[in-house]
């Protein structure tokens, strides 16, 4: 093996790349103040939705405060509000639950035409956290990886709505919280174990990984690349021609 040549890859860990979930735990604290702020107040819809999208802010403030991505602060905060709005306008707590059950919904179909499309949209994330960007793409065994990998995804989100629909229309606020917690940062961190051995265990010991996709083009101009002519090759050509 050439010092040019990338090494074989060696195992790495999903969850270093994705991090450990701050997001999951940070869209639960919404669904845990409104089931304490409905327990507290008599199961007053307007007070708890209040006492939601007011804890949705101080992640927003925290989370400014800490320099951290604005996207996606603002999309827990959105989702909160008109999580509060339907269970406002409906009069009834559990509606505060459906629009989590709806965003899930639109992550299945989301991801499952990531997949059919050939663009796995945990290549799309991967990539842009390693620094390859799109060229994995390009990669058979990447592409292929990924998609694995990404159905994982796709079936963690149909596990949470057909557990919250379960339970949905049959159950009390209170315990739609608890399943709603349990089915957040619980699931992902399984997700993303699970997926991690799928994606990972989908490449060859002897492909370089994911930081180094083989683009067929590339990897065949490098074998037939021309070896540079020494001196001493020329000056025997040269004596041979006189």
């Amino acid at each position: 093996m050439s010092p040019e040549e990338p090494a074989p890859h060696r195992r790495e860990s999903l969850r270093s790349l994705l991090g450990g979930g701050r997001a999951a735990i940070e869209a639960t604290v919404p669904i845990l103040a409104f089931v304490i702020g409905w327990m507290a107040s008599g199961n007053d819809v307007l007070w708890a939705s209040g006492v939601a999208v007011a804890s949705a802010l101080v992640v927003l403030v925290l989370g400014l405060a800490q320099r951290r991505k604005l996207r996606g602060l603002l999309l827990g905060l959105l989702l909160t509000t008109v999580a509060a709005i339907l269970a406002v306008y409906m009069g009834d707590g559990r509606y505060f639950f459906l629009v989590r059950i709806l965003s899930n919904c639109a992550s299945i179909v989301i991801w499952a035409i990531s997949i059919v499309i050939r663009w796995p949209f945990l290549g799309i994330i991967l990539g842009a956290i390693v620094g390859t960007k799109t060229r994995w793409r390009r990669d058979p065994v990447l592409l292929r990886a990924y998609s694995r990998a990404s159905w994982i995804w796709a079936a963690s989100y149909a596990f949470r709505v057909v557990v919250l629909m379960a339970v949905w229309d049959r159950t009390s606020v209170e315990v739609l919280g608890v399943v709603q917690a349990l089915t957040s940062y619980p699931v992902l961190i399984a997700c993303i174990v699970i997926s991690g051995w799928v994606l990972f265990g989908s490449i060859p010991k002897l492909h370089p990984g994911i930081r180094h996709p083989q683009v067929p083009d590339e990897v065949a101009g490098a074998e037939f690349e021309e070896e540079p002519v020494s001196d001493d090759v020329l000056d025997i050509d040269q004596s041979d021609a006189k």
